[in-house]
């Protein structure tokens, strides 16, 4: 197995220890019920945070906000964010002092089906949000998430820095530019003369894990093929991604969210988060991994000539957040691998998500950097 350890010698700082921070602090996530959103309310919630979600119901009983009993974990608010009204009140009742913003259409496949709604959440929500942050004074810092693909794509063979250029091709992706550049005019006319308060987006993309069981991405698509003897089907073996497990770039907006407290001026801004430049596999790559962890399985190729666009190269470069948050990656694409097949591997035979949840993310984060 491999250790995955890639981080800082500088001392002997745990993660854990790190995050302390969040005892007894109120935070409020936005899209709880979705797949970074609950592993982030589990780990908050471990961390003896007072956590209020805010999100659609889960979208069914598989999914990890369901399995783990969330609703009896944490507070949980079902509402949606393009309902300003009931967000804004939300928000003003419970008073958080940071806020972690992950609501979103997250599907680029089906982002070309419901174009509208995509763009109704993800654009119109995120001026929901920001309004409703703009007048609770409570709040001193706030981490707004959109996504690797709110970049003009150009495919190339080097990272996107925070500040290359925004755009996007499909609908998904132009909604998460325009989302930045709301965020942009936000900052630049309310929050940056507001004190003691810091708000920065944060890129991250690719994200695998347990409990994910959304349509049309490969992880889930695998664990139900897998799980039902069908072989595997790629649409698009030879796209390139930057696989990393979901609690990278979590760790990285809970270490964000801390500096925005501390000094908000110096770590306001834009910030990506994602695994080492050059370090990502194709698609079939993946899912040859992901069969050698299952122990079997098989995979074929259909391509589907009338598909929708899909990039074949994306990549960030992560210097900033690895010089001044000095937050490092943990685990290689192996162990990233390993450790999402050993969660739904264990989740079949009957053990509580939950636990296991706890378990990787005591794992990942006991780990000295």
């Amino acid at each position: 197995m491999h250790s995955g350890k890639t981080g800082n010698k500088e001392g002997l700082t745990s993660i854990a220890e790190q995050l302390n921070f969040y005892g007894g602090k109120r935070v409020l996530i936005t899209g709880d019920t979705g797949f970074k959103g609950a592993w982030l309310a589990i780990w908050l919630h471990h961390l003896g945070a007072k956590v209020l979600g805010y999100a659609l119901p889960p979208a069914s009983k598989h999914v990890q906000f369901a399995l783990a009993g969330l609703d009896h974990i944490i507070t949980h608010v079902d509402g949606d964010v393009r309902d300003f009204n009931k967000l804004s009140k939300t928000i003003e009742d419970f008073q958080p002092e940071l806020v972690f913003h992950l609501a979103a259409q997250a599907i680029v496949k089906y982002s070309y089906e419901e174009p509208k709604l995509t763009f109704d959440t993800n654009v119109g929500g995120s001026v929901n949000i920001l309004e409703a942050v703009r007048n609770v004074e409570s709040i001193r810092s706030m981490v707004f998430i959109t996504s690797d693909k709110c970049y003009q794509n150009k495919e190339w063979i080097w990272g996107y820095r925070e500040n290359d250029e925004l755009g996007g091709y499909d609908p998904y992706s132009c909604s998460k530019a325009a989302a930045e550049i709301i965020f942009q005019g936000y900052l630049n006319s309310y929050f940056e003369s507001r004190k003691n308060f810091g708000v920065a987006t944060a890129r991250a993309g690719n994200v695998i894990g347990g409990g994910d069981w959304a349509q049309n991405r490969i992880i889930p698509d695998c664990m139900r093929a897998l799980q039902s003897g069908q072989p595997i089907v790629l649409r698009n073996p030879a796209a390139t991604r930057p696989w990393q497990h979901v609690l990278e770039p979590l760790w990285g907006y809970l270490l964000l969210g801390i500096r925005l407290w501390e000094s908000p001026k110096k770590f306001t801004g834009s910030w990506n988060f994602g695994p080492p430049t050059g370090s990502g596999l194709t698609v079939e790559d993946l899912v040859k991994l992901i069969i050698q962890c299952w122990g079997q399985g098989e995979y074929r190729v259909h391509m589907d000539e009338g598909a929708h666009h899909e990039a074949r190269l994306l990549q960030l470069n992560t210097d900033k957040a690895r010089m001044e948050l000095h937050w490092r990656p943990r685990w290689d694409a192996y162990q990233t691998i390993e450790e999402t097949v050993r969660w739904y591997k264990n989740v079949y035979e009957g053990n509580k998500a939950v636990e296991m949840t706890r378990s990787q993310i005591g794992k990942f984060a006991g780990e000295a950097i």
